[in-house]
This record gives structure tokens, C-alpha cells and sequence, in this order.
């Protein structure tokens, strides 16, 4: 597979449009606009020197360039300072410097949630349930997440004092721990009961490909006669790993994805450079509302040449690429360059109303994993396109899955349970984080355990002592929810991330659907047949699961 060389200075397909701002403005270029440019020179001056509040020139540029690209109505061309071009070189490598956590706020503290192995963060020491209550000797009380982060994370071999609370200990612990370059995994994966394998992929950065092709390779040794690949809350990165994912399950020669531009040299076919690694094994891709672009790319032409099942939820809708462009004083444009296109010719590309959005968001039901599950989608009037074997896929508003399945819901009893401790100080999921820490502190069990009554006992005593206004009777009503929040922060407090995400996995209607298909399929072609057949039985829209389409938050701790 070949690129063209002009595309070196970087292209993105990722989801997420940062924060921006800037106050350059280029100079350069030729006579053209020329007229525009003094006009706009004029009321510059102008406003410097008349307007009743005085506002610099710097600032002046800043609303000039934001009003600017504003106006494209295109969220994807951003301008990046210093800072965001870090947030994006961290999303497209996938490594940083910092300390090796997963951080998120619990109870007005910024709590270490989890330890990545081989850190600075493990080598000193911290510990799950551990609150930063300092940073360089400034309190870290009602810290956001982002705060903590820019805080955090610096240069390697640069050191930083915090100081944690931790429990079971009556004083706070003075810790320094020297940063160094941390590599967040990008995929990672088991083998689930009936032989399935299943891999999560969490971003398209450089290394995405070469781990994927480890874990799947380690999955099939395992004895995996089925994949699962899941694609959900993967935002995209770069063009290049999309495609080079796409890669490993299509024959050489396929087409995985065609870009158009007003640029020549970005008007490309990109094909399969090699043959499908897995050819035997069937695969299913699980997807929902925050699988983007690269991901898109991945299921819509998996989807199109009739290589994998798609299940879950309709994906995000972004089929635009983006080019990074440097800019002086470290400073970088993001640019929408290119549309994407899949195999069938569609183009995914969702209107995107932010006011719509909103409001969707709030009439939302909410997954039992606490994320919320919008109003259930149709395809309605949008194109349809046929797949290599005869499927009907459509355009426009993301990739439609072949089987629609929603996530299960919080029944009216756990959302009141949840609106109620939540409004008296006391949220469920960081009491019950904080219950798991402490018990997994006192008692020894392995990582196949059970919840038990005694559990549940301690957690109502733990949500009444942290101010929870609610009735005994509706706790019990709530068993379920309950018991997920005990199991998952449990094997989160104990074991760490990987059997915590396995606790998650075997508990996920999305997931369970994925492995029936499986295995109920030994080839390709079979679980296209078993799919069909599921989907008919559904009825027409092939849909099943809770009542609501998937338009989930994003995850709300960050990498240190």
C-alpha cells in the first residue's frame, strides 16, 4: 500500500475537534484579496483605537481567526497552540510523559483509578484509590481532570512532588516521582468463553496496527475460533493505521478507502497491500456512537466487501480527513483537506447541530455502565448502497450496523436510586470505588468471584454514611445495577485494568450478541448466513436491547 508523499505532514481522520484559538494571521501569498486584506487592516486599527473598551492587538487577531474559521462551519479545521498540538501528538503516538495513572475526580479529589505497570507511578509506589491532594506544594482540592493533567504531565526525567491521601493510612504520604515517556496500550484482548477472541482497540496511533496484529496473533494461539473487535468509544487517528487495520482482514487488491479533494495529490484509491491474515476466522465488528472516522473506515469497508458482521449501534458520522500543517512559535493548523469515501461509495458524513445534540443528551435513558443511551434511530430516507455480496448499506449519519443492539438500560428504580444518592452528595460509583478499594484492601479473593449479600450489606451501609437520601426498599429494587458498580470496581481495585475490562466484556448485551453469532458460526461466510438469519427474526431493522440508540460520553478519567 503506497501514500502519496505529500501527505507527510500528518493526516488525520479523528473525531475530536480540540479547543482552539490563536492570534496569527498569515502575511504571506500572493496579490489576490488583496483589497480584503486592507479592509480588514482598517478595521482593525479602527477598533484598536476607537471602540469604548480597549482590547489589544493580539486579541484582536485571536476573534479574527476564530470568527474566520467559525464561519467554515467545519468543526475539523482548528487552529492548535502549543498546548493542543500536545494533546495531538499524545493521540496520533499514543505516548506522553508523565506519571503512569488513570486519574478521575471522586468526591472533589483527583483519585488515582488505575496504575499502568512498568511506570514511574509503579515504581513509586502509588497505589489504586490513592488521592493527590497536593501538587508542588499547591492543594489540588476541586481540580478538574484537565487541570490535573496539564499539571502532570511534563517533560521525561522532569520530577514533581504530590502528596497522597491514602486509605488505611492516618497521614498524608510526600512522594516524588520522575517522569518518563508513557505508552498507553492500544489494544488489548482475551479469549471469552466458545472459543471467542475478543480485542478492544482504543485509538488509530502509529504502533495501533502492531498491536492489534500481537494480541489477535496471541488470541488465535489461545485457541480463538472467532474475533470480536471492538471499535466502541475509539475516536480515530491517523489515516495510515485506519488503513493498515483494514489490511490485515481484507484479500491484496481490495479497495479499503477512496479520498476526493480539490488537491490532485490527495485524490487517492487505497487497497489492501497484503492478503487477509485471518482469512478463516469470522469476525465481528461491535461499534456505537463514538466510533469515528478511522473506525468508520475499518467497519464501512469490512462491512462493504462482506468481511465482518457489524453490531451495536449507528457510529459517529465523521467522513472528513484532516492535514496538520506547522505553523511558527509551535503553533499548527488542522485542516480539512479531503472527504472519505468506503469501498460501496458511500460517504458516512452526519450534519452534525450542537443544540440538537444537547438536547438529545438530556432526554437520554442511561446505560447501566452510567453512560448515556439516546432516542432509538432509523436509517429513514438515506442512500442505499449495495455490498460486494448483495447487503443493503446506507450513506450519510455513520455506519448502521447489521444487527442494531443497544445497551442495557437502568430500570426506573436504578435511575432514581442513581438521582437521588447523586443529589445528596453521595454519587453511587465513587462510593462504591472507594468501598472496593478499602475491601480489597481487607479480604483475599480471586478474580472469578461472586457478589454477595455481605457485599451489598456494605454498600448501603457506605452509601448512607456518605449522606445518600434513600429507601431501603429501593436499594433492593436496584440489585442489578448494584452489583455491576461491586463487580466492576472490585476487579478494577484488585486486578487492574485488563480483568476489570474482562468483568465489563462478559457482563455487555452488545458483546454476548457477538459471541451467539460466533458460535454459531465456523467461517466467514457462515456467520453472514447465522447474521441474516438473527436479523430477519429481529425484524426489519434488525434491532434488539434496551430502547435507545448509543450516543455515549466519553470516558472521564485521563492518562498521567
Amino acid at each position: 500500500m503506497r501514500m502519496q508523499r505529500s501527505w507527510t505532514t500528518g493526516v488525520l481522520v479523528g473525531a475530536i475537534a480540540l479547543a482552539t484559538g490563536g492570534w496569527l494571521i498569515n502575511q504571506s501569498g500572493d496579490a489576490s484579496g488583496g483589497e480584503s486584506r486592507r479592509l480588514l487592516d482598517e478595521i482593525h486599527r479602527l477598533i484598536s483605537a476607537q471602540f469604548v473598551d480597549e482590547i489589544s492587538s493580539d486579541e484582536l487577531y485571536r476573534m479574527a481567526i476564530d470568527g474566520m474559521l467559525d464561519n467554515l462551519g467545519d468543526p475539523y479545521t482548528t487552529f492548535l497552540e502549543p498546548r493542543d498540538s500536545e494533546d495531538l501528538r499524545f493521540t496520533t503516538t499514543g505516548n506522553y510523559g508523565g506519571l503512569g495513572v488513570r486519574i478521575d475526580v471522586k468526591d472533589d479529589w483527583i483519585t488515582v483509578v488505575q496504575v499502568l505497570p512498568n511506570s514511574p507511578a509503579v515504581r513509586e509506589g502509588l497505589e489504586v484509590g490513592d488521592r493527590i491532594i497536593e501538587v508542588e506544594g499547591e492543594s489540588a482540592e476541586g481540580w478538574s481532570v484537565d487541570k490535573a493533567v496539564d499539571t502532570l504531565r511534563g517533560e521525561r526525567g522532569a520530577p514533581v512532588d504530590i502528596t497522597i491521601a491514602r486509605v488505611g493510612v492516618d497521614r498524608p504520604l510526600a512522594i516524588r516521582i520522575v517522569r518518563d515517556v508513557i505508552q498507553v496500550a492500544q489494544a488489548q484482548g482475551f479469549v471469552l468463553d466458545g472459543d471467542v477472541g475478543y480485542v478492544t482497540l482504543r485509538g488509530f496511533s502509529r504502533e495501533a496496527k502492531e498491536e492489534l496484529v500481537a494480541t489477535l496473533d496471541r488470541l488465535v494461539e489461545e485457541g480463538a475460533g472467532g474475533l470480536i473487535l471492538d471499535l466502541r468509544r475509539n475516536p480515530g487517528g491517523l489515516l495510515p493505521a485506519g488503513i493498515d487495520v483494514t489490511d490485515l482482514f481484507l484479500e491484496r487488491g481490495k479497495s479499503v478507502v477512496e479520498t476526493r479533494s480539490r488537491l490532485d495529490e490527495q485524490n487517492y484509491l487505497f487497497r489492501a497491500s497484503s492478503e487477509d491474515r485471518y482469512a478463516d476466522i469470522p469476525l465481528v465488528v461491535v461499534v456505537d456512537g463514538l466510533s469515528a472516522s478511522a473506525s468508520e473506515i475499518v467497519a464501512g469497508a469490512l462491512q462493504d466487501h462482506d468481511r465482518a458482521v457489524v453490531v451495536g449501534t449507528t457510529t459517529f458520522g465523521k467522513g472528513s480527513v484532516q492535514t496538520l500543517y506547522r505553523l511558527s512559535g509551535n503553533n499548527s493548523m488542522k485542516v480539512t483537506t479531503a472527504r472519505w469515501y468506503t469501498p460501496a461509495g458511500r460517504s458516512i458524513t452526519k450534519d452534525f447541530d450542537r443544540e440538537s445534540a444537547l438536547r438529545d443528551l438530556a432526554a437520554s435513558a442511561v446505560a447501566i455502565s452510567g453512560e448515556p443511551v439516546a432516542a432509538r434511530s432509523e436509517p429513514g430516507d438515506r442512500e442505499e448502497f449495495s455490498t460486494t455480496g448483495g447487503r443493503t448499506v446506507y450513506g450519510g449519519g455513520g455506519i448502521t450496523p447489521d444487527l442494531v443492539v443497544y445497551r442495557d438500560t437502568l430500570s426506573t428504580e436504578e435511575q432514581e436510586l442513581r438521582r437521588l444518592a447523586t443529589r445528596s452528595g453521595a454519587i453511587p460509583r465513587n462510593v462504591v470505588f472507594r468501598w472496593a478499594v478499602e475491601y480489597s484492601n481487607d479480604y483475599d479473593f480471586d478474580e472469578g468471584f461472586s457478589v454477595t449479600q455481605g457485599m451489598r450489606e456494605e454498600v448501603w451501609t457506605a452509601l448512607v454514611a456518605a449522606g445518600a437520601e434513600i429507601e431501603r426498599e429501593l436499594f433492593d429494587q436496584s440489585q442489578t445495577y448494584v452489583d455491576w458498580l461491586i463487580a466492576d470496581e472490585l476487579a478494577g481495585a484488585e486486578f487492574g485494568e485488563v480483568p476489570q475490562l474482562r468483568s465489563r466484556v462478559v457482563r455487555d448485551a452488545q458483546i454476548q450478541v457477538a459471541m451467539d453469532l460466533l458460535m454459531q458460526a465456523d467461517s466467514p461466510d457462515a456467520l453472514l448466513t447465522v447474521a441474516a438469519r438473527v436479523a430477519e427474526e429481529r425484524g426489519a431493522d434488525g434491532a434488539d436491547g434496551a430502547d435507545g440508540a448509543d450516543a455515549e460520553s466519553g470516558e472521564s478519567d485521563g492518562d498521567r
